[in-house]
């Protein structure tokens, strides 16, 4: 499980450091940066993935994504007594983005690349990667460093150098994840490629759920839910059955949904009380197919990681919101949720279960902030230095 996420001079994400729980929920005014959060998570996850700096490229490029303002604000700025300025910059460009969890820590610095005759010379390099153990960076936990091109390994009391010509635009991930060289790289690659990401899904009539598919045994649902019914059907036969069925009736008492087989094509039945016949995906209204959708993720067999859930209220009634704050706590018994919402209604549904932990977000001075966090009250984190 993730204890701290930590991010600096991302949009306008300039320095935030915040705690982790289990259930984690992330709210905010529009603009707070809620979405910058999101995103930093998903460029953290992109490391393991080999696509950081393409990321980034999709997004603008670094000189996009870095903070736009001053370096340093300093007290009159923030008073309102001399405009926003900025100076003589006194550290090099960076962007930084770090976890630390119950095993291992991990922490990238994305800097502006070296002068180079090469077509891609906008491209930012990574400047240096560490992974550690314990709960933040000190020298005595340090278990890999990189700088530049080479990375060396923690080898008894001393280091190990595992590689001297590393890819400037490649992370530790895709390079070292050797199981006896580095095997804490393989360890926390693996973990890290488990995230799961669920933003919108799709519920228009042409929406891949609505349509029937070819069934394989699927025990986690695709990003888009095109093969909702075989993955409900993987959860009847090697999941938690009662569960799901449960997660039916608690957001429509009285309902039940079926998968048919129809010449190794599955398709899901939506029977309710009142009706002579069961509704295929295609006919039901758009909140309830996304409904069904996330029963669907919530439930799978294989509980990742980390699960992150972008704005799930999207399409849902209201009245359906206190049923997926309780489907969404249930999946949190067993795997890391985060959920970013503004919908009051599951909200405050959440914030009833215990241990939920409420990430309020606001913005002064164009930097986004935890509401409520001093300087004392932020989690112990140290960014690797260049």
């Amino acid at each position: 499980m993730l204890t701290t996420l930590a991010v600096a001079h991302y949009r306008s994400l300039h320095e935030l450091i915040v705690p982790m729980a289990r259930l984690n929920l992330v709210t905010g005014a529009n603009g707070s940066g809620k979405s910058n959060l999101y995103r930093a998570l998903r460029l953290l996850a992109e490391t393991a993935q080999g696509g950081v700096v393409p990321a980034l490229a999709r997004e603008g490029g670094l000189g996009s994504t870095l903070w736009a303002g001053p370096e340093r604000l300093s007290p009159r700025m923030q008073r309102g007594e001399v405009p926003v300025r900025g100076g003589p910059r006194q550290q090099a460009v960076s962007l930084r983005l770090g976890f630390a969890g119950e095993e291992f820590g991990y922490a990238i610095d994305l800097g502006l690349p070296t002068p180079s005759q090469s077509a891609f010379a906008l491209d930012p390099e990574i400047k240096r990667e560490v992974i550690w153990s314990g709960p933040f960076l000190r020298a005595s936990n340090l278990l890999v460093d990189r700088r530049g091109a080479m990375a060396r390994a923690r080898d008894g009391r001393g280091w190990r150098v595992v590689a001297e010509h590393l890819n400037a635009y490649e992370s530790l991930y895709t390079q070292i994840a050797d199981p006896v060289g580095a095997p804490e790289v393989l360890s926390l690659r693996e973990t890290i490629r488990g995230w799961r990401f669920y933003d919108h899904f799709r519920a228009d009539g042409e929406s891949p759920a609505r349509q029937p598919q070819l069934g394989t045994r699927t025990p986690v649902l695709s990003h888009d839910g095109r093969d909702l019914a075989a993955a409900w059907q993987t959860i009847v036969e090697i999941g938690d059955r009662g569960a799901l069925d449960a997660a039916v009736a608690d957001a429509f008492p009285g309902a039940r949904v079926n998968v048919v087989a129809d010449g190794g094509r599955f398709g899901l039945e939506f029977s309710q009380h009142g009706l002579l016949r069961p509704l295929s995906a295609a006919e039901l209204s758009d909140g309830t197919l996304r409904y069904l959708l996330w029963i669907a993720a919530l439930h799978t067999p294989r509980p990742p990681p980390l699960m992150v859930l972008n704005e799930p209220e999207t399409s849902l009634h209201p009245d359906l919101l206190p049923a997926l704050a309780r489907l969404i706590a249930h999946a949190a018994r067993r795997t890391q949720i985060w959920v970013v919402s503004h919908a009051t209604r599951l909200i405050a549904a959440l914030e009833q279960e215990p241990g939920c932990n409420t990430l309020r977000l606001e913005k002064a001075m164009s930097r986004t902030t935890l509401q409520g966090q001093g300087l004392l009250d932020a989690p112990a984190w140290h960014w690797p230095e260049r």
